[in-house]
């Protein structure tokens, strides 16, 4: 009797450590989380601060993934500065994803998306138009005017073909021409650290060119197109990429996706801070 009792008791045991079990491994095999920022609008001191925060916070959670939700017409260098610092160093890969369907990622967007370890579109958006811009039209020096030839001068045809020539490339002055060397080097550099096309990053701040989904795509300027977040986060599951030196594989199909909302402080920012309402 005392055996079949003690046998029983092992099979008992048997059974509520494997039920045990059972209720632990989901728990343990679970994917680790994936943060949606959602940034629509000027980038800006705002924004900025909104991704900065986002991307700090993905890192103390343990997320795998951020996943940075665009839709922008450009902003300001400085604050998009910030927001690519913050992507370049992040422990957290950044996948940029420009959607829903109508986004634009425009001028500084283009180069955010660039800086990115990941580039994805919905289909029906749009990138590119990178040539910076200064705030408020502001007019450039210009030379003082010359007196009025005499009549035994150059004829005016040959004085306007000389002046033509002489004039620096697309009219621009100094400060132009600066700015726009400095913007193709620095989206040429952010093509090359992830493998994407220099040559048409650079065509897009020197033309002010720009690409639909489709295009960005077969051009390798992006790396994946999405209908939405969940579509994105199944395209990408089992995709490896390099992180710092080390290799990353993402398990995202499943994973658990917070959606991170601005915050006051962040409302308050964007309102103060929006290139528009500061002009």
């Amino acid at each position: 009797m005392l055996p079949a009792m003690e046998s029983l008791m092992r099979i008992r045991l048997f059974l509520a450590a494997c039920l045990l079990w059972a209720a632990l491994l989901p728990a343990a095999a679970a994917p680790a989380p994936v943060l949606v920022l959602s940034v629509s609008g000027p980038i800006a001191p705002g924004s900025a601060d909104f991704v900065v925060r986002g991307i700090q916070r993905a890192a103390k959670e343990g997320a795998q993934l951020v996943v940075l939700q665009l839709d922008t017409p450009g902003g300001l260098d400085s604050s998009m500065r910030v927001i690519i610092k913050e992507i370049l160093a992040s422990p957290v890969p950044v996948a940029t994803f420009v959607a829903p369907g109508g986004a634009r990622a425009a001028s500084a967007g283009t180069y955010i998306l660039y800086a990115s370890h990941i580039a994805a579109m919905a289909p029906g958006t749009n990138l590119g138009a990178a040539t910076p811009v200064q705030i408020g039209g502001l007019p450039s020096p210009t030379e003082p005017q010359k007196p009025k030839p005499k009549h035994d001068e150059q004829p005016a045809e040959g004085r306007a073909e000389q002046e033509r020539a002489a004039e620096p490339a697309g009219g621009a002055d100094a400060m132009s021409r600066k700015m726009v060397h400095d913007a193709a080097a620095y989206m040429r550099g952010l093509a090359q650290l992830r493998g994407r096309n220099a040559d048409w990053g650079e065509l897009a701040v020197r033309e002010a060119v720009s690409l639909s989904a489709a295009e960005a795509l077969e051009k390798r300027v992006i790396d994946v197109v999405a209908e939405d977040v969940p579509a994105l986060l199944k395209r990408l599951d089992g995709r490896s990429l390099a992180l710092h030196g080390e290799e990353r594989v993402l398990d995202t199909a499943a994973a658990q996706v917070v959606t991170v909302e601005p915050d006051w402080r962040t409302r308050i920012l964007a309102l103060v801070t929006d290139p528009n309402v500061a002009y």
